[in-house]
């Protein structure tokens, strides 16, 4: 079995095409064929049906598919493991981010961290709160900034970098706008923007909610940061979200009120993997994030 033969295997697999496959990885269409066919004489075993002018797995293809991408995984991360070995001050860092994160935390440790590190590269990815923890858990990620910090997953190791309230975003003609703060409670029959079931920030409004007595009614749902102010700022209704996302400012038309009962907090920080070794350069920039927000809470 070579490795030629599983890189084959994998991109046919994916695109389900054995001349896109080919067209992909710059051989003739013959050439994959061939190595697909050799694949399957030596396992014994049919990974392909023809379906039309396109292929399908079957049933054990996909088994042998989900194992393969594992074992390709770890190839490529045992590569990058030796060669930042060679050169610790150079690798390409996979970090995830959600959207809360993405306009001021994730640009603001990036560029401070390049200043210092010039020559270590980044492949960034923004996901949802249980595709960041999945992702990392798989090896598709090597660090994710994550809110709130799981504590549960006995695969992934998380470290609290700060904890942050969560204010109430309404629109600037709204009858508590003059207000310096507010109880949840007071917000029982106004309409709620959020996102959608299933995100993580909308599970801790809508916990907040119930805990201050009462389920909020849900006007609207939009699926980033921007959305919800929008829709805030266009008098839909009004929502929680984290003080970090305010930070550059305030949309148009709305007032920012923090809610003093009950507070509504989330905790923000890092995620990594506890079954497996992060590469010198993932150390390097775990190491610094951490360092970052320790210096920056001494002088708050």
């Amino acid at each position: 079995m070579e490795l030629r033969q599983l890189q084959y295997f994998v991109e046919v697999a994916e695109r389900e095409h054995v001349t896109e496959a080919a067209t992909h990885l710059h051989v003739a269409q013959s050439a994959v064929s061939l190595q697909i066919s050799k694949l399957e004489s030596e396992l014994g075993i049919t990974l392909f049906e023809r379906v039309g002018r396109n292929v399908k797995l079957t049933p054990v293809g996909k088994t042998f598919l989900i194992y393969t991408k594992k074992a390709l995984r770890a190839l490529d991360q045992a590569k990058q493991i030796v060669e930042e070995h060679l050169n610790p001050s150079q690798g390409t860092i996979k970090v995830g981010y959600p959207t809360s994160l993405a306009n001021h935390l994730l640009p603001t440790v990036i560029s401070a961290f390049r200043e210092k590190n010039p020559d270590i590269a980044f492949h960034l990815r923004q996901g949802s709160y249980s595709y960041l923890i999945e992702a990392v858990r798989s090896g598709d990620l090597d660090i994710a900034f994550l809110g709130p910090v799981p504590t549960r997953e006995n695969d992934i190791e998380g470290h609290i970098l700060f904890t942050e309230r969560l204010s109430a975003l309404v629109p600037a003609n709204h009858p508590f706008a003059e207000r310096k703060s507010l109880s949840l409670s007071d917000l029982r029959n106004d309409h709620f923007v959020m996102f959608p079931k299933g995100y993580i920030l909308q599970r801790i409004v809508v916990e907040a909610c119930k805990h201050a007595g009462f389920t909020p009614h849900i006007a609207s749902e939009g699926e980033d940061m921007d959305a919800l102010k929008g829709l805030v700022s266009a008098g839909i209704g009004i929502t929680l979200l984290p003080d970090s996302t305010f930070y550059d400012s305030l949309p148009r038309f709305t007032v920012k009120i923090p809610i003093d009962e009950p507070s509504v907090k989330r905790t923000v920080g890092l995620i990594v993997p506890k079954t497996r070794n992060l590469a010198p350069s993932d150390k390097v920039f775990y190491q610094f994030v951490k360092n970052f927000f320790s210096v920056l809470e001494q002088f708050q």
